[in-house]
């Protein structure tokens, strides 16, 4: 089964979930703001993609962290701001059982979802 990480109101998210709909792919969407997201399941992740890939620093959230929060990044420190704060993860992330995707892009999904 096929879970979609995300927050409902984001685009990129609803993008996602239109395409998976269109092309009748289960899965089961697991809201970030809702339900959170443990630091196991952020470091199995991290284990198939890179942190920096995960780290949204383009988010609302992000720009309001304090200087020292953003400053000597290093997995440990970046997961656990993730865990803290699920804004901060780049969306969705969608779990295949064969791959973990960060955010949408329709070609990836053609090949790692059909």
């Amino acid at each position: 089964m096929i879970t979609l990480y995300g927050i409902k109101n984001c685009d990129t998210v609803r993008k996602a979930c239109k395409w998976l709909d269109a092309h009748e792919v289960e899965y089961q969407f697991h809201d970030l703001r809702k339900e959170g997201v443990s630091e196991a399941l952020i470091r199995s992740w991290a284990d198939e993609v890179a942190w920096e890939q995960l780290l949204n620093r383009r988010s609302l959230t992000w720009r309001k962290l304090s200087d020292e929060e953003k400053s000597d990044l290093n997995p440990s420190k970046a997961i656990k701001l993730m865990t803290a704060h699920p804004t901060l993860i780049k969306r969705p992330v969608v779990e295949s059982g064969r791959a973990v995707i960060v955010g949408f892009n329709e070609a990836t999904y053609q090949t790692e979802l059909l």
